[in-house]
Formats: C-alpha cells, sequence, structure tokens
C-alpha cells in the first residue's frame, strides 16, 4: 500500500476548524447577494407621458437626474451637476448637492410642462442624498 492510500479518508468529510479564515471563493458568494439586492424590485418603475420616470443617479463625483418617457422611449429632462451653471456651484455628489439639484430640476422640469412624475432611486436606499433630491424636488413643485 503506498502512503497516500492509508492516510486518505475515502467516504469521510472533514469539518473545517472554526479558526480557519475563509477562501476568497467565501467571500466571493458572500458578495455576490449583496450585488443582486438593489436589482432585485418588487416592481419595476415605469413612466408615462403623463408621469415621467424621475431617475436619480448618484456616482462618487456626479450627480445625474432625467425624466424618461419610457412610452416612446425619450428623456424629457436632463440635468447633472456638469450642467454649465451648476458647475460654477462646484457641486458634490454629497446632501448639500443632492438639495440644489433638486430645486434646479424641479425647476427646469415645470418649464418643460412636467409636473407629475413617478420617483426611481436606481437601487439605492431612500436615505441620505436621494431623500434630499428627492424633498428638494418636491419643495420645487414635482408632486410623487
Amino acid at each position: 500500500m503506498s502512503a497516500l492510500s492509508e492516510n486518505a479518508c475515502v467516504g469521510r468529510k472533514v469539518r473545517p476548524s472554526p479558526d480557519r479564515e475563509k477562501t476568497n471563493h467565501e467571500y466571493n458568494q458572500q458578495g455576490a447577494s449583496a450585488a443582486k439586492s438593489p436589482l432585485a424590485h418588487p416592481k419595476k418603475v415605469f413612466g408615462t407621458a403623463v408621469r415621467p420616470r424621475l431617475s436619480v443617479r448618484f456616482t462618487t463625483k456626479h450627480i445625474y437626474a432625467q425624466a424618461i418617457n419610457d412610452d416612446a422611449g425619450t428623456t424629457l429632462v436632463f440635468l447633472s451637476s456638469l450642467d454649465a451653471v451648476l458647475r460654477q456651484q462646484k457641486l458634490k455628489a454629497n446632501i448639500a448637492g443632492a438639495k440644489s439639484l433638486g430645486v434646479a430640476f424641479a425647476e427646469k422640469a415645470k418649464a418643460a410642462g412636467i409636473t407629475a412624475v413617478v420617483f426611481d432611486r436606481s437601487g439605492a436606499p431612500y436615505h441620505g442624498k436621494v431623500k434630499t433630491f428627492a424633498d428638494a424636488a418636491r419643495e420645487g413643485g414635482l408632486k410623487f
């Protein structure tokens, strides 16, 4: 008999010790469910010509907001922190920037004839910057 076959445990599972560190595969499996959670909405937000979808997206440096008619597949109003007027204010993707952009977006949407929207937070939790943007847009005159 070889040394390998003498030491092998055939048909027996060995449990790992509780003090061992996790492998890369285990860490990746742990993060996979967290990455899927923003995509798992119970219902899809859909905008029409009467009530377009107000989509807001925060990156690390900028804020993007647009009113979208999903029936026609067109963007009705778009505003971001990269806009020439807002760029002079040096808005950042924080709560103060979200408040300024929310008010400016509401004014631009009202000028385009939009008064009611459906809010799409793009999978982000409704607190902090997202909540501040929504509240500022409501103060500016949008209904949702």
